[in-house]
This record gives structure tokens, sequence and C-alpha cells, in this order.
């Protein structure tokens, strides 16, 4: 690892992380980045939406600055650039669900075709015989990023939540990369750890840091979303691969499954599956009396569970078809306890006094 760790450009990337943390909060209030308490955004004060963005160009000049990831992905800041914008405007406008929709096909695309960054195989998740998707590859990924990127959107709802689970993610996604002789690529996640880490200090008021409450904002929680679904896609596909594309799907399973619970219970209630609400997995561990701060580590501590079911499959080569269904009995089983979370609370209350 340390042959491959270089500590200049993680270093650069923390430096201008915490700067432009620090200068782009009276630029938000003045363009009006900010969000205000609501009914269904329950914080104190105006906070400044611009942790996406500094934590993006943090990665982006540590990037040019040091030569690291540029080189080989100019266009993954290309469809970064769109995406971040597209948050700072929804953000700031509040844009139509359809129309940011649309705006993530079109980043979707540019990683998909003018990257060449696709799913070419599912692996050999229904048996013996690998799926390869052909031309059906490129559609297929970009459904995936579009998901991806609104799954994160989705979980970023308390203080830590989508940093720390991208966090989780990228540092397992280190340990694979090592593990399996790709250590030459632990600089991609390990850029955005470092520039993620100051965020979280002030959106969790660390000590030192308390007092300047900062927001990760829609662009941020795209941005880590289209980050780790592009590192996720290059890891698993070709003869380099590190590791197999089901225990992508595992890894970032926690996400995927709160965002397709959520929108299963909106589409049965005939509600916009994109409609905002407070019935996400943080807002139900609240509700059942847990503090945010608490809420926040049960969530990651349950995403690492995640990610330690796809490390253990990798390591013991468990079938992809099983490491496949029992991705798919998962689902429908948190479906269902999600569905009817507050029955299912109150069972386990009698069974427990």
């Amino acid at each position: 690892m340390l042959a491959h760790l270089q500590f200049v450009p993680l270093f650069t990337a923390f430096i201008v992380a915490l700067i432009l943390l620090v200068v782009m909060t009276p630029l938000a209030h003045q363009f009006g980045l900010v969000d205000q308490p609501t009914a269904r955004k329950r914080h104190a004060g105006i906070v400044p939406l611009t942790g996406g963005v500094a934590i993006f160009m943090a990665v982006l000049v540590a990037s040019v600055a040091t030569d690291v990831w540029m080189k080989n992905n100019p266009l993954f800041f290309t469809a970064s650039a769109f995406v971040v914008l597209l948050g700072m405007l929804d953000d700031r406008f509040d844009l139509s669900a359809k129309g940011r929709l649309m705006c993530q096909f079109g980043v979707a695309s540019i990683m998909a075709w003018s990257a060449q960054n696709y799913i070419t195989s599912l692996g050999s998740i229904l048996g013996a015989e690998e799926v390869f998707l052909g031309i059906g590859g490129y559609f297929f990924t970009i459904v995936c990023v579009v998901g991806v990127i609104n799954a994160f959107n989705m979980i970023d709802g308390i203080d830590g939540l989508a940093a720390g689970m991208s966090l989780v993610i990228l540092l397992t996604l280190v340990g694979f990369l090592i593990a399996t002789g790709n250590g030459v690529a632990i600089m991609e996640p390990l850029i955005i750890v470092a520039a993620i880490v100051p965020f979280l200090a002030f959106n969790l008021s660390w000590k030192g840091f308390k007092g300047n409450k900062i927001f990760m904002g829609d662009s941020g929680s795209m941005f880590v979303g289209l980050t780790i679904v592009w590192l996720l896609v290059d890891h698993t596909q070709g003869e380099g691969a590190a590791f197999r594309p089901i225990t992508a799907v595992w890894l970032i399973g926690l996400p995927l499954m709160d965002m397709a619970a959520i929108m299963y219970r909106r589409a049965r209630k005939g509600q916009s599956m994109l409609r905002p609400d407070r019935q996400h997995l943080h807002n139900i561990f609240m509700r059942a009396g847990l503090s945010s701060r608490k809420s926040l580590i049960a969530i990651l501590a349950l995403g690492a569970c995640f990610c330690a079911v796809g490390i253990l499959g990798e390591v013991y080569q468990v079938s992809e078809a099983i490491m496949f269904w029992g991705f798919m009995a998962l689902l429908v089983v948190y479906s269902f306890v999600i569905q009817n979370i507050w029955n299912v609370l109150r069972f386990i209350k009698r069974v427990t006094t």
C-alpha cells in the first residue's frame, strides 16, 4: 500500500476543502445557497449548502495540481462538474423532479458513452453462465448511475449520513484494491476521502468546528453518488477487475434498499416516487426514539454490515448466484419491514418488555 500512497495529493485535497468550506460560507448566504428550517427539515438556523461544492473543488484542485487522477479521467470531472452544477441549481431554485432526472441521465451518458465506463458483464448471477449485456450495457449503466445518484441524494437526511456512508464504501473499496493487487488505483477513492473528512468536521460540529454548521447539499450527495458508482463500475469490469459486480451491489446495498423501499411505498400510495417525505430509514430510527447521532451510528454500522457481506462473499468466493438471490431476498424482507415498521416495532416492544 505504501508504495502507491501519495501524501501530497491527500494533504492538498484536505487543506483545499478546509479553506473552501470557510471561504464559501459568506458566499452561500450571498447567493442564496442555504437551507432554511421547515416542517420537513428540522435543523436550527440557516445553514450553508456549499459542502458538496467544496469537496468537488478540493478533489479537482488536488488532482490537477498533483496529476493523480486527472491524467486518466478528465471526463470524470466533466460529468462531476455538471452534476455539482445541477445540485447547486436544485439547492437554489428547487428544480422539478423530472427536470433533475433528465439532467442526471445526461450526466450518466457522459460516463457510459463518452468515458466508455459502462457495465459489460453482470457476472454469473443467474448460474454458471456469465451474463453479458452487449450494447444494452450502455443503457443499463445509465439507469444504474441515475439510481445510485438518487440513492445517495435520498439518504442525505441527517448530519454526516451521506458523507459517512461514502467513507465506509470508499475505504472498503481501498481494501479491495490493495488485496487484489490493484494498489496503484487506491489514490482515486482516497483523494475523495481526504476531501470529505474536513466537511464532516464542520457538519458534525467536531471539537474546534462548533458553530460553523455546513450541509453537503444536493451537489454533494449527487457528487459522491456519481463518484462511487464511477469507481465501482471501473473496478468490476474487464480483465483487471478488482472484484465481482454483485460484490459492488452489496457495498452500496443499504442506500439502494432504502431508495427502493421508499419508491415502492410512494408508488403504492399513488405519489411521485421522487417526492420528498419523512419516511426514510433515518427518520424511522429517530421516530423510534434514537437521537440524530445514535441514528447515524446505527445506520453506518448497518451499512458496514452490507460491506462486510460483500467482503466475505469475495474472500470465500461465494457463488454469485447465491449473492444475487440473497440480496434480492433481503430487499424483499427489508421492503416488507419498512412498509410495516410501526407494527414491527410494537411487536418487538411487546416481546422485549
